[in-house]
């Protein structure tokens, strides 16, 4: 490609793309320089583009509807910015013989305006993670001539390569674009001429498909390309490029947590320890220095790499040390997942006849990342800031589908054993994608709607559906012949019912037991408790959660209708225990009722005398949106139009645990943001997360799952304010012997203190304390002596409120004992990753190996 940049004054510089030297030229008419680019002058180009604007094709611009004097001041505002040009693209009147000529020069006639911009600083500011030399683009053509016999072949395209060659000749090492997601003939230009569609993101003004054109590729001259035949087109994330960063990932998360659970047993590796000591930035005297480890698998392979092993034996391994060799020939042996676990699968204790799904899912996890790594994602600054440019569920929407880890002591976290490549983009909580429910109406002789206490069904239907749409589908069963009071409404994932319900419930569709509506109102973003989805278009209504029969992390993720039935009652009496604590009042601690469920029992499945995964397939719940409880607590609906940054943010605890593309951590964003001392930061945090968890464990016998997924934090100004505790229905627990009325009985699951405590230290400290303690010590943030120190004083607080408090306390736990036992996962999903835990009896489950020492004890 020949690019020449000639400079005509000062202050304007042209640009002439010649598009192909030796091979032949890029212009419509075989000749070089055809199309020259000049910074757009206000006063002469306003009427071009404001022709051009104005035409129908340029609808998705948004700006048709301005004046000519608004687009000269639109062009004079650009001119002023430095963060953004705008350019015309003249063409050379020898190409097209008989064309009028441009005001600027007779010898040529516009034809492209283009605009260039910094990402880092408009447009993508927020969620684009921009690297050294990204310049933005957008583009606008001419309207094509009315009459068709004077247009021509091909022009778009030589256009395209065109302005791209001029992104390259202003210094562009990547070029950015984000049209319209709906706007699919310029998405296929784009990928025409190389650009690669990473995600949709959302900006203020649209949906836009993020899309980049790298360094290293270049637009191939006059072809029209068929997409079926672009090499990694069907799942581009499965190069070579991004399968390497997933299984070194995945191999070090495995070396690190199979050593924690005492599984696998490194050896100092004294031949790297020397060249490693030297890189320890831990002051004198502290633990979690830098060593040199050595874990050597007998006829199968040897690793080598460097790791800090900090308290709770909790190892932070560097991934970029990680080295595999042949333990014979000594040669070096590519990163491998699955190979490490089926090398390790006696030690692991994987039983033969499950080794096989657990690889799968090990394969699905490094499948799901290589996708994460591909498409990219906001830096972690960028969550940690928020956006500033849209609402506060947008915000909250694109924290959600940004996190990478999933859970962060399992190694196989997104199993998704039933899922396709389509299903992957469409539904899993890293796309960022919408669905509409599938909604049928069940029969109610076979289904009944439970409904939290003092809630009609005409008012759930009303907050949920509205009227419109609630007509809609009561239509649908006019138009059969079928009474609608006959029949319950249910919302079905669209996978489910393609999958199963359509097959496996048939013939209760046959005989109209369940009688198929279509899709329902609403936009709904998956989130990553993956059966669960948000509602984008309409964020005060209630998250809907459905079956979704995949196998994932160790269970089929069905929903059962038994359980559903009692839903409701139970989160009615665990808001009541919390939302009458004024101690949790004024530690910001809430919950997100599931005030609705329904599920449905006509089927040959639930008259069988044994219990079957066919039985969860078709339930669902309402949850509460946190948003709806925010404009409880205010006074004021909290919607769509909230914008981020005028008051409280949500974000999932999870993101405390995120590192982006670059190892960036938000927690440490987090904290740099807040303008707080590390350990002041931490311990508004631990006041928000860990005394509620210890209080309603003392003083209600309240249990709840404690892990980043099922908390959402309260945010202002980067500090942590409050939280929100979800998934109740499924995972609360009353751990003494309360008086409970019958409907809410299975909630009861007595344990003794010891065995109280024994949650906090598994949940809270080996399940999210310790990966946070390793994050900010290895980044410099806070070192772990400090940071455990911190939630010592921040416990000492607990038992010093519990001295003062008006309430009696049932229990009193000892979370300053010396030792407590080490609970493993993984083991759990080793030993049966179709069903790691009796749900009957899932403290009996357990699986314990030796004991840790207590960061906090005496």
């Amino acid at each position: 490609m020949t690019l020449t940049t000639q400079t005509t004054t000062d202050t304007q510089t042209t640009t002439d793309a010649a598009q192909i030297t030796a091979e032949g030229s890029a212009g419509p008419t075989g000749r070089d320089a055809w199309l020259r680019f000049r910074p757009a002058d206000p006063a002469l180009d306003a009427e071009y583009v404001h022709r051009w604007l104005t035409d129908p094709g340029a609808h998705h611009w948004q700006m048709g509807h301005l004046s000519l004097e608004q687009v000269r001041d639109y062009l004079e505002g650009i001119a002023a910015d430095d963060a953004q040009d705008a350019w015309l693209g003249e063409e050379s009147l020898d190409a097209v013989p008989g064309e009028e000529p441009g005001p600027a020069d007779p010898t040529r006639r516009p034809l492209v305006y283009v605009e260039t911009y910094d990402p880092a600083r408009i447009v993508l500011a927020d969620v684009h993670h921009v690297e050294p030399g990204d310049r933005g683009m957008h583009l606008l053509t001419a309207p094509a001539p009315a009459d068709r016999t004077r247009r021509r072949h091909g022009l778009t395209s030589a256009v395209m390569r065109a302005v791209v060659a001029h992104c390259r000749a202003l210094g562009a090492h990547r070029i950015v674009v984000e049209p319209d997601v709906e706007n699919h003939a310029v998405r296929r230009k784009n990928r025409e001429v190389g650009f690669e569609e990473l995600r949709a993101v959302e900006l203020p003004d649209k949906r836009a498909m993020l899309s980049v054109l790298g360094p290293r590729t270049r637009p191939e001259p006059n072809v029209e390309l068929d997409e079926t035949l672009r090499p990694d087109s069907e799942a581009p994330h499965l190069r070579p490029e991004h399968m390497v960063q997933a299984q070194r990932h995945l191999v070090a998360k495995a070396l690190a947590e199979f050593s924690h659970e005492k599984l696998i047993t490194p050896v100092p590796d004294e031949s790297r320890a020397q060249a490693a000591s030297h890189q320890s930035a831990i002051p004198d005297g502290d633990t979690g220095g830098i060593r040199a480890w050595r874990l050597e698998i007998p006829g199968a392979s040897v690793h080598r790499f460097r790791a800090r092993r900090l308290r709770l034996d909790h190892w932070v391994i560097e991934e970029e040390s990680i080295l595999r060799h042949d333990p014979v020939e000594g040669h070096q042996l590519p990163l491998d997942a699955q190979e490490l676990v089926v090398e390790l699968q006696d030690r692991l204790g994987i039983p033969d006849a499950l080794l096989g799904t657990y690889l799968e899912e090990v394969s699905s996890t490094l499948s799901s990342a290589a996708y994460k790594h591909q498409r990219g994602g906001p830096s972690a600054a960028q969550l940690a800031r928020g956006r500033r440019d849209l609402d506060a569920a947008a915000d909250f929407q694109q924290t959600e589908a940004a996190m990478t880890e999933g859970h962060p002591c399992f190694v196989a976290t997104n199993g998704r054993i039933g899922f396709s490549l389509d299903d992957l983009r469409a539904y899993a909580p890293e796309s960022g994608g919408r669905f509409r429910y599938l909604w049928l109406a069940a029969r109610r002789a076979h289904a009944r709607l439970e409904l939290s206490a003092g809630r009609s069904e005409a008012q759930h239907w009303e907050d949920e559906l509205g009227t419109e749409a609630l007509s809609r589908l009561h239509a649908r069963l006019d138009a059969l012949g079928l009474d609608p009071t006959e029949y319950a409404l249910l919302p079905v994932h669209p996978w489910q019912f393609q999958h199963r319900i359509a097959v496996s419930f048939a013939p209760d569709i046959a005989r109209r037991d369940l009688v198929v509506l279509g899709e329902g109102p609403g936009a709904w973003q998956p989130q990553q408790s993956i059966r669960t989805a948000f509602d984008v278009e309409h964020p005060g209504r209630s998250y809907i959660k459905t079956a979704l029969s995949i196998q994932n992390m160790g269970f089929l993720r069905g929903l059962s209708p038994a359980y559903m039935r009692a839903t409701p009652a139970i989160n009615d009496w665990v808001a009541t225990e919390v939302r009458t604590d004024a101690r949790l009042a004024a530690l910001g601690f809430d919950v997100l009722r599931e005030h609705a469920s329904i599920g449905y029992t006509g089927d040959a499945y639930h008259r069988a005398s044994s219990s079957s995964d066919q039985q969860k397939m078709l339930a669902a719940l309402w949850r509460e949106s946190p948003f709806a409880r925010l404009g409880e607590q205010r006074g004021q609906p909290m919607g769509q139009d909230d914008r981020a940054g005028s008051g409280e943010r949500l974000m999932t605890m999870a993101a405390l645990l995120h590192r982006d593309a670059r190892g960036a951590s938000v927690a440490a964003a987090l904290i740099g943001g807040s303008g707080l001392e590390a350990h002041r930061w931490l311990a508004e945090y631990l006041r928000a997360y860990l005394l509620p968890i210890i209080h309603c464990l003392e003083v209600h016998e309240l249990a709840f799952m404690p892990h980043g997924e099922n908390i959402i934090l309260r945010l202002r100004d980067a500090r942590v304010t409050g939280v929100f505790m979800k998934d109740i229905g499924e995972e609360a627990a009353v751990i003494g012997p309360r008086d409970l009325d019958a409907e809410i009985s299975r909630m009861r699951h007595v344990i003794d203190d010891d065995e109280a405590a024994q949650l906090i230290f598994t949940d809270v400290f080996g399940g999210v304390l310790r990966h946070l303690a390793g994050i900010l010590h290895t980044d410099g943030v806070l070192d772990e002596s400090t940071f455990w120190a911190t939630v010592g004083a921040v416990v000492a607080e607990q038992e010093e409120a519990g001295e003062a408090e008006d309430v009696r306390r049932r229990r009193r736990l000892d979370l300053r004992v010396r030792r407590y036992a080490q609970s493993c996962l993984n083991r759990l999903q080793l030993r049966n990753t179709r069903q790691m835990v009796d749900l009957s009896d899932a403290s009996g489950s357990l699986i314990y190996s030796g004991e840790l020492e207590n960061p906090i004890g005496r």
